[in-house]
């Protein structure tokens, strides 16, 4: 098959702390809810069909920007808040992890019963869509974890990864219902992977004649999907580096929360009140929300948002954090009763970034960035999974201070 987008996801193991996991349940649910108001179901269901933005949400959320990890954290996070509200907001999360991928089946016939979906088509999809990726597509990775999620228009993604311990690599698949003409050919929109040489592809377009001797998983006419090659490469390295953000992007949204004030701009005084670093964090969010898929060829800059649970590019400021959820929460139940101006002023503030990279040249000073946050991550509440943030040994540059790094 003809790939639509490829990455590097280096494997990582281990746990994501409490701390950070409920803050990532609320974060996640309030960030799918409003779009979910703003747009439809259908939004977040495509949203979550694209890699390059689900990897942007994960380093969001402060998680480890660049790991295979992202997948399964983020998702049973979404699973814990978003089923819970199912019924109202018309979302609902399958599956997950080893044994609780095999559950998926048994959770879309329920949803079934309780949508008025079919649920029997809908499990049939799910294992479908696990075949074609864990048996049809021989690349020497192994499913180890199936995601479905589906609203109540029948409107279905799944996302589903594998691992090469060999490698040490992962390999994430994404599909999306609306795009799909037939489950054996060419009919994923994003894998995520590190190229391992030539595989055996049966769901290839040049495997037609041997697929249909094969398999007969569908009796559909192949039709080319994919429109479109994309490329992403996540790095091993776990640090953030100065190539691995699109410095225009991360200087215009840096000066346009750091060296304005929301008194400044008519349409943000709704958050009057907010600081900068709340306001940096706050319109990163705001692009997850609005953004368009040309804004998400750069996950790592959306780790300046909370940071990573592993220090990089800097520890989790929970006060900040905490801050973005609460804001958003609060413009959410605004909006529940008829008054979306606090949501409007989020919008906007990722639209101000935006203007601001017009005629923006950033002088590139990433790494005294990187040490004014850590220097000042202390008195954010900075924690990681290491422990809580200490304060410099060195003389840290004054909170105040507009540093000249764009």
């Amino acid at each position: 098959m003809k790939r639509s987008g490829t990455a590097d996801l280096p494997l990582h193991y281990g746990h994501v702390p409490l701390w950070l996991a409920d803050r990532m349940s609320k974060l996640g649910f309030a960030i799918v809810e409003t779009i979910a108001m703003e747009f439809s179901t259908s939004e977040v269901i495509s949203k979550l069909s694209n890699p390059f933005w689900f990897q942007s949400f994960g380093a969001v959320m402060g998680m480890d920007w660049h790991s295979s990890g992202i997948t399964t954290s983020v998702l049973g996070a979404l699973k814990k808040s978003v089923n819970p509200h199912s019924k109202e907001l018309g979302i609902y999360i399958c599956g997950g992890k080893g044994k609780h991928s095999m559950l998926t089946p048994q959770e879309l016939l329920f949803v079934g019963e309780r949508t008025g979906l079919d649920g029997n088509e809908l499990a049939n999809c799910s294992r479908l869509t696990a075949k074609v990726d864990n048996t049809a597509i021989q690349d020497g990775f192994q499913l180890y974890q199936h995601n479905f999620i589906v609203d109540n228009k029948g409107q279905w993604a799944v996302i589903q990864q594998g691992m090469n311990p060999n490698s040490k690599t992962a390999r994430r698949y994404h599909w999306h219902s609306k795009d799909l003409k037939s489950f054996i050919n060419e009919p994923h929109t994003f894998i995520y992977g590190e190229n391992q040489g030539s595989i055996l592809n049966l769901t290839a377009g040049t495997a037609e004649k041997s697929r249909a001797g094969i398999l007969e998983l569908s009796k559909e006419s192949p039709t080319k999907i994919m429109k479109e090659m994309q490329y992403l490469s996540m790095p091993s390295h776990h640090d953030v580096r100065i190539e691995d953000v699109n410095m225009k992007r991360l200087g215009a949204m840096l000066w346009a929360t750091h060296e304005n004030k929301p008194e400044d701009f008519e349409e943000l005084l709704l958050l009057k009140g907010m600081g900068p670093r709340a306001l940096q964090s706050l319109a990163l969010v705001s692009e997850i929300i609005y953004g368009t898929p040309t804004r998400f060829e750069d996950p790592a800059r959306f780790s300046f948002a909370h940071g990573g649970k592993d220090g990089h590019p800097f520890p989790v400021p929970l006060k900040i954090y905490d801050e973005t959820i609460c804001t958003l929460e609060k413009a959410i139940q605004r909006a529940k009763i008829g008054n979306s101006d606090k949501v409007d002023a989020i919008q906007k503030l990722s639209e101000i970034s935006r203007k601001a990279e017009e005629g923006f040249t950033p002088n590139n000073n990433f790494d005294a960035l990187l040490q004014k946050e850590r220097d000042e991550s202390h008195q954010y509440g900075g924690r990681t999974i290491f422990g809580d943030a200490k304060p410099p040994k060195v003389k840290p540059i004054n909170p105040g201070t507009q540093l000249e790094l764009f």
